[in-house]
């Protein structure tokens, strides 16, 4: 069964919480327990409706507050896909929550309050996911029941939403606009009668349609060496294996292919996919891979295609989001783990900062603060295997690593 990762994303208050309450009810995805103490409590606080926020919201604070704090992660399914659902807080402080969050998701969807409409926090939302290539955007604009379900102040916010989009430098993305209650329950999973204007799919019709096909970047597959097995026994004594997880493409029996760093070639010989052996790994796959050649390959090493070489460098810029109280400052160095492979990292130049609510960029800068994003050059130890993040999510991402603390403070992405 597929599955299928989405982000959510959505200013205070947006109802972030309650949406994904609420599919998992109309999905029937909460458990008995769950759905008592729901009920229980949401009588506790005079409610005389179901508090679906209380399904995700975990931490005490958060149930107090009525806000996310924490990224949790949901799961429920229905008889055609299985979901993750990444529950962020959309607060300012917390956008480094909002970018782990969407960093491994292949969809999000944005929240937008009908009454508020698209405020700072929305292009804030908006900028993150166009950061990270997520292809696939779904606008709920949520709580229309608080606007009697008006089509007009639906169409004023998809219009100033398409205002937004045109200042993305990430043309790629597709864009379904939903008008939801997630308190009432319509167009989340069911269809509204409130909305007869609005002939399209519901939410979860929407995520339904998106083809796991087309969300990934295809026809660069990257195989980076997790493990070398060595049985040693008598039956397989001459047996030397490379596994690992294909990403970006696919790898076949007979390919050409050029290990990194080393830059020696070979043939793919076999492909193991647990018991059986296979003509071609799908990308995502994790395979063990043999070659024609006995090779010299270790762990972090990296298998390509022989006319498909990724960039071979010891400096490159990126865009980096920062995630530490402590505050990262040109000359620092870090430990830089892209993929397996671990260096040494040196900040050469921050370039500048950027806004991420689209309202430009700051020139000047030698210092980033917790939540801070912006383009910054790097100058490694030895050289890595990278392809630009807009090419490649996976081998164009990498995380910063404080040597001292052993914290990850911070994320980049390739320029």
């Amino acid at each position: 069964m597929e599955v299928l990762k989405i982000a959510t994303a959505g200013s205070v208050d947006d109802g972030k919480s309650t949406l994904i309450g609420r599919l998992l009810y109309d999905t029937k995805s909460l458990t008995t327990d769950k759905l008592e103490a729901i009920e229980k409590k949401s009588k506790q606080l005079g409610y005389d409706y179901l508090d679906f926020s209380l399904a995700t919201d975990g931490l005490v604070a958060e149930r107090e507050q009525g806000i996310t704090i924490d990224v949790a992660h949901i799961y429920f399914s229905t008889a055609n896909k299985s979901y993750i659902i990444a529950d962020t807080p959309g607060h300012v402080e917390y956008t480094r929550n909002m970018v782990t969050g969407a960093s491994t998701s292949q969809a999000a969807i944005v929240l937008i309050d009908a009454r508020k409409g698209v405020i700072e926090q929305t292009n804030r939302h908006f900028f993150i996911n166009n950061l990270l290539r997520i292809k696939t955007v779904i606008v709920a604009i949520n709580k229309m029941d608080l606007v009697d379900f008006s089509e007009e102040r639906y169409n004023e916010i998809k219009s100033d939403f398409e205002t937004l989009m045109r200042k993305r430098d990430y043309k790629g993305q597709n864009i379904t606009f939903v008008p939801v209650s997630a308190l009432k329950g319509d167009n989340v999973v069911n269809k509204s009668e409130n909305t007869p204007w609005y002939s399209g799919n519901t939410l979860l019709e929407s995520l339904e349609k998106i083809n796991n096909e087309d969300i990934y970047n295809t026809g660069t597959p990257r195989f980076p060496v997790q493990y070398v097995i060595r049985p040693k026994t008598s039956e397989f004594h001459d047996f030397r294996g490379y596994a690992g997880k294909v990403y970006g493409g696919e790898l076949s029996v007979g390919d050409d292919i050029v290990v990194l760093p080393s830059q020696t070639t070979s043939k793919i010989k076999e492909i193991h996919f647990y018991d059986k052996k296979v003509e071609t790994a799908a990308r995502r796959s994790s395979v063990l891979i043999t070659l024609e050649d006995d090779v010299n390959i270790s762990r972090g090493d990296m298998i390509v295609k022989a006319n498909d070489l990724p960039t071979i460098d010891k400096q490159f810029t990126a865009t980096i989001s920062w995630m530490d109280s402590k505050n990262l400052t040109s000359g620092s160095k870090y430990i830089l783990q892209h993929g397996v492979n671990k260096v040494l990292a040196k900040v050469d130049h921050i370039a500048h900062k950027i806004n991420p609510d689209y309202s430009g960029i700051e020139e000047g800068v030698d210092t980033l603060k917790m939540n801070d994003i912006a383009t910054v050059s790097f100058k490694l130890n030895k050289p890595v295997f990278y392809d630009a993040f807009k090419a490649h999510r996976t081998n164009g991402s990498f995380i910063l690593i404080d040597s001292q603390s052993n914290n990850t403070v911070g994320a980049g992405f390739i320029q």
